[in-house]
Order: C-alpha cells, then sequence, then structure tokens
C-alpha cells in the first residue's frame, strides 16, 4: 500500500509520536512508554511514519532509535499554508463579532 505524509498525520497517536520526535530521536520503547496502547500498536504507528518517510530507524544493536525527518512534512505543510489567510480573516471576524457584542452588552448595562 503506498502511503503519503497526509494519511501518517492524519492519526493523532501518529502526530503525537511526530511531536515527541521533534525534540529529540527517542527509542521504540521509551515513545511506546508515553502512551496507553500497547507496545505492538506503537510498532504499526512507527511503521507507518517509516513508510511515510517522516520518521527514520537506526539499528543500534538490540537498540532502534527513531528520528524524525521534518523535510518530509513539507508538503502537508505548503498545503496547509494556503488556508492560512483564510482562517486568519474567518478567525479575526470572528473576534470583530465578539467585539461587538461585548460593547452592545456593555452599552445595555449603563442604560439599566
Amino acid at each position: 500500500m503506498r502511503r503519503d505524509v497526509f494519511q501518517a498525520i492524519a492519526d493523532p497517536v501518529r502526530r503525537d509520536i511526530i511531536a515527541l520526535l521533534a525534540d529529540t530521536p527517542l527509542t521504540v520503547n521509551n515513545i511506546a512508554e508515553k502512551f496507553d496502547i500497547s507496545r505492538p500498536a506503537i510498532s504499526k504507528h512507527l511503521k507507518i511514519l517509516q513508510e511515510c518517510d517522516l520518521i527514520a530507524v537506526a539499528q543500534n544493536g538490540r537498540t532502534r532509535l527513531c528520528m524524525i525527518q521534518p523535510q518530509n512534512l513539507l508538503p502537508a505543510f505548503m498545503w496547509m499554508e494556503q488556508y492560512k489567510k483564510l482562517w486568519e480573516d474567518r478567525l479575526d471576524d470572528f473576534g470583530n463579532y465578539l467585539n461587538e457584542l461585548k460593547t452592545k452588552t456593555i452599552s445595555n448595562e449603563h442604560k439599566k
């Protein structure tokens, strides 16, 4: 099955794993300790992240060290970036609406 970055980041556990690895490389066991799911489930998530080239796994004896490949998140970032202005405008409009409501409420309270 061919996977892509969007499939990898669609799952919240995988997003959490990426966030952990953004700080420092970790062993598979270190990663598994951070979650309340089984070690095989973590291994499955790591396999998907590796298939999508979002992490690299280096074998050092019996230890497997996972490292993030941040450059491979770029396609997702670029796709999301195109919507940044749209969401900023909508949030600004919402903020303006809330300020209007607040002003009306304060104005009505002073009239009482």
